[in-house]
């Protein structure tokens, strides 16, 4: 039987926007690659300089982007955050009903959660986030009845800047016998909340999800001794190289993941998307190998379009190769 996944996150709207080069990144003061939190000032500032750059607006934050593609191959999904009543609020809870998705959304006056995605020619992205209502979310808002229906609770590396939040969110999926994946999120987040991370996944994670950076900010190493190192604190350590593609251990088992070798034009939601394919693969009983390859193959899909959702042109062939691995 197949499991269902949660995710918990910031309930954002993505402004994607091209970039022509990285002088505006410059001028706007944006780490490239980084993800940076700014108010509703600094976030309005990134997209009036951007305008003529014609922004595509999507639902976006991490466990979003994750839960939304599991959902896009038919996978049990639900959605766990805070969004206002406006414009983009409205936007979110439709595009996720429509998906087949189940929300759990709490609302807030304050206006719903954004982030300005600049994307660079060379496909890097780099995040303004304006947190808005996403970060008014309250673990005490939650209740068991949220998270029982639910085998599996994915939670974003970002919320690590609300400890309490992210502490009780965790303590009440593992009440309720929940197995816990994270994502990393971003080299800046996790250096800026190292020990916080270190002991929430040593106490409550199963699954834990990083690309080399992340993984070099958790453990100081390279990326296959980092992936030792991040298993001896949890089941399933996943560690994405890029083109390289990804490396996974759980105890003493250690599998190599391909990746599709495509051009890539904008690698925002490849992490997300690729643990969307993992998890989908997890909550169906294929072996890790064939888990790492769903993930890999969904965020090669991602990666050639704008934006942190697969076309639906790609999920046929998605789905075949979900056919063909699937247990009997």
């Amino acid at each position: 039987m197949q499991k269902s996944v949660l995710g918990a996150g910031s309930a954002l709207v993505d402004v994607v926007i091209s970039l022509n080069d990285d002088l505006l990144l410059q001028e706007l003061e944006l780490p490239k690659g980084s993800m940076i939190l700014v108010d509703a000032e600094r976030s309005a500032k990134i997209k009036e300089a951007a305008i003529s750059l014609q922004p595509v607006v999507q639902t976006g934050g991490s466990a979003a982007n994750t839960v939304r593609a599991i959902a896009q191959i038919d996978g049990k999904s639900g959605y766990l955050g805070k969004i206002s009543d406006d414009e983009y609020g409205r936007f979110f809870k439709a595009c996720f009903e429509k998906n087949g998705i189940t929300n759990h959304l709490f609302y807030s006056d304050t206006p719903t959660g954004n982030a300005s995605c600049l994307i660079s020619p060379d496909s890097e992205r780099t995040f303004g986030t304006f947190l808005g209502a996403a970060s008014e979310l309250d673990h005490n808002e939650l209740t068991d009845e949220i998270f029982a229906p639910y085998d599996i609770l994915h939670i974003e590396g970002y919320l690590v800047f609300n400890e309490e939040l992210i502490e009780g969110i965790l303590q009440k999926a593992k009440k309720n016998g929940l197995l816990v994946s994270i994502d990393m999120a971003s080299y800046n987040v996790v250096e800026a909340k190292l020990d916080f991370l270190k002991r929430i996944v040593k106490e409550y994670v199963d699954i834990v999800f990083a690309n080399e950076e992340e993984a070099k900010s958790f453990t100081g190493l390279g990326p296959k001794q980092a992936l030792k190192k991040i298993a001896e604190m949890c089941a399933i350590a996943v560690v994405k190289i890029g083109k390289d593609g990804s490396m996974v251990q759980s105890g003493k088992e250690f599998v190599k993941v391909d990746t599709p070798q495509v051009k890539s034009i904008d690698t925002t939601g490849a992490g997300d998307v690729y643990a969307a394919g993992f998890l989908y693969g997890f909550a169906n009983d294929f072996s890790l190998q064939n888990c790492g390859k769903l993930g890999s193959l969904m965020a090669g899909k991602v990666i050639q379009v704008y934006g942190a959702q697969i076309a639906e042109e790609d999920i046929p062939e998605i789905n075949a190769v979900i056919k063909g691995i699937r247990p009997a």
